[in-house]
């Protein structure tokens, strides 16, 4: 039995339930979603999603309740997978560019982000890219979207809209800019699961 968390303090929380249930269906996995919202619901997992939202809200909130510092210990143990979605991809960044309010990263990865670099909502687009190991392109939506301006170490780069790179993963941590739970496609989902 794979027991899969989402946080559950902001963001498409229910979007990620269903394409997680649906993974498993597809997979023919036996598996439970659980809604994270304190520290101790983080106990047994074996992986995290970290959804959308607003990254300075989420990690406040984040620090608020005690889930910070439990999922930060689960991270430097390396006991925790974690998908970092949008706002869940800055938190898993190690350094963010354009923070001046102090958002708290887990610095699960060695990248660097820029938090809402297309621009605010009413800049919102879908564009199709090309992911590394997918064997045709992932209808990728963009909402707010961060950019990972850069990576170092072992975190490989996995996809990229024009120049900018937006999507990358370090051992059991997979990081999107954009929102694969707004879409049918369950690719990523699916990667993720595989990996647990």
């Amino acid at each position: 039995m794979l027991d899969v968390g989402v946080l559950s303090i902001q963001g498409a929380v229910s979007e990620h339930v269903e394409r997680l249930e649906q993974t498993f269906e597809l997979l023919g996995i036996s598996g439970r979603v659980h809604l994270i919202r304190n520290a101790s619901d983080i106990d047994g997992l074996d992986g995290l999603v970290l959804p959308g939202g607003e990254s300075t809200t989420i990690s406040k909130n984040l620090v608020k309740c005690g889930l910070f510092e439990s999922i930060k210990a689960r991270i430097l143990e390396e006991s925790l997978p974690v998908f970092g979605t949008c706002a869940g991809c800055v938190l898993l960044s190690s350094r963010v560019v354009d923070d001046k309010k102090g958002v708290n990263v887990f610095s699960a990865m060695s990248m660097e982000t820029r938090r809402n670099a297309f621009g605010s909502q009413c800049f919102s687009f879908e564009h199709d890219i090309e992911v590394d190991g997918f064997d045709s392109s992932f209808p990728a939506v963009f909402i707010r979207a961060p950019i990972i301006e850069k990576v170092w170490d072992d975190c490989s780069v996995i996809a990229r809209f024009e120049k900018n790179i937006v999507g990358a993963m370090q051992k059991k941590f997979l990081a999107l800019s954009f929102h694969p739970e707004l879409t049918d496609d369950l690719r990523f989902h699916q990667f993720f699961v595989e990996k647990l």
